[in-house]
């Protein structure tokens, strides 16, 4: 079953029962181990249970494929359900789970956690198309779904958090929910005990904060800005903590959708310092003055070709053999250099 975007969250927090397959695959990495992780909780309680979890790779699959029934047909030593997860999912898999899916077990619960799968993976098409399997993207998530997990976190642990400090939490740590959910998880530690249940933006520079950050930030504004020496600095920093081309490609489309956003309240009669404040999550208070300067850097028809050529090199980070790095660069290195 192919799941729409609206059915995802519902489908991890409680599975259909007919689906007895589940590929999670996507770009980014932490949201894939999260929802994994997630989806199999509703299975086994405890996904560490030796007698009723168990741990397959790709690989070793390849080697010995009737490893797959041995473990979804076992009967648990301890009682209740099973459950088999498949690390480094990959379209070698589809024979193997389309022959398993012919008659599977109904007491096992089949997760596959795979990387990115284009719209030709034979492995994401057999599971949005059978009855009894479903597939469940993990797209990189902009600043304003990140907005959302951070103020749903704060709130479950009784705090809640300014806007500046979403701001730049929410702005910099787009490409990986495993990242955010560390980043996070120390702001709460830090905040342990003391009085005031509010974190701000002091707190989230005492905690230092990830590498990304600062990169994402600057990154972003040094495009807008034309900064080419900033721009090239922090791409090689990212490239250095493997971030990918995807998260980046977002970050910069999340970006420019907001400058155009503005531009939409300044047409309306707003001026620019009241049109910035409609935005959610609002502009960073460092930036502010950034921002604004490229507001007249980059009329609404500039922003709407920037759009399409961010749309257009996606895309072909996911249906061309070149290295996504490479066109990544290129295309901002091209946009830092707009008059």
């Amino acid at each position: 079953m192919k799941l729409a975007f609206r059915d995802i969250e519902a489908f991890v927090a409680k599975p259909d029962p007919k689906a007895r397959v589940a590929v999670v695959y996507g770009p980014d990495s932490g949201l894939v181990v999260e929802r994994a992780a997630l989806i199999g909780k509703t299975q086994v309680p405890d996904l560490t249970d030796p007698f009723n979890v168990a741990i397959l790779t790709t690989d070793l699959l390849m080697g010995d494929p009737a490893r797959l029934d041995d473990e979804a047909f076992a009967q648990s030593l301890m009682g209740g359900n099973r459950l088999v997860i498949i690390k480094d999912g990959a379209d070698a898999l589809t024979p193997l789970i389309k022959e398993y899916l012919a008659k599977p077990s109904n007491d096992t619960l089949v997760i596959i956690e795979a990387g990115e799968l284009g719209t030709k993976s034979s492995l994401r098409a057999l599971a949005e198309k059978s009855a009894n399997a479903a597939a469940v993207p993990c797209y990189v998530e902009d600043a304003r779904d990140l907005s959302r997990f951070i103020q749903d976190r704060a709130r479950e642990e009784g705090l809640s958090i300014d806007r500046d400090a979403l701001a730049t939490l929410s702005d910099s740590l787009v490409g990986d929910r495993a990242v955010a959910r560390s980043e996070f998880e120390k702001l709460i530690t830090y905040k342990w005990g003391d009085p005031d249940k509010t974190i701000r933006i002091a707190d989230v520079q005492a905690c230092g904060g990830d590498v990304r950050t600062r990169t994402f930030d600057e990154l972003i504004h040094a495009v807008g800005l034309g900064n080419v020496a900033q721009m090239a600095a922090s791409l090689s920093t990212l490239a250095q903590e493997n971030t990918p081309a995807v998260a980046i490609l977002r970050s910069m489309q999340g970006h420019f959708r907001r400058l155009y956003q503005v531009h939409l309240r300044l047409a309306e009669g707003m001026d620019a310092k009241s049109a910035m404040k409609t935005l959610n999550p609002p502009v960073f208070f460092k930036f502010e003055a950034a921002f604004a300067q490229q507001l007249k850097r980059w009329p609404p028809a500039r922003i709407e070709y920037a759009l399409n050529r961010l749309a257009e090199v996606e895309a072909q980070t996911k249906q061309t053999g070149m290295p996504p790095e490479l066109i990544t660069g290129k295309l901002l290195m091209d946009m830092s250099l707009v008059a």
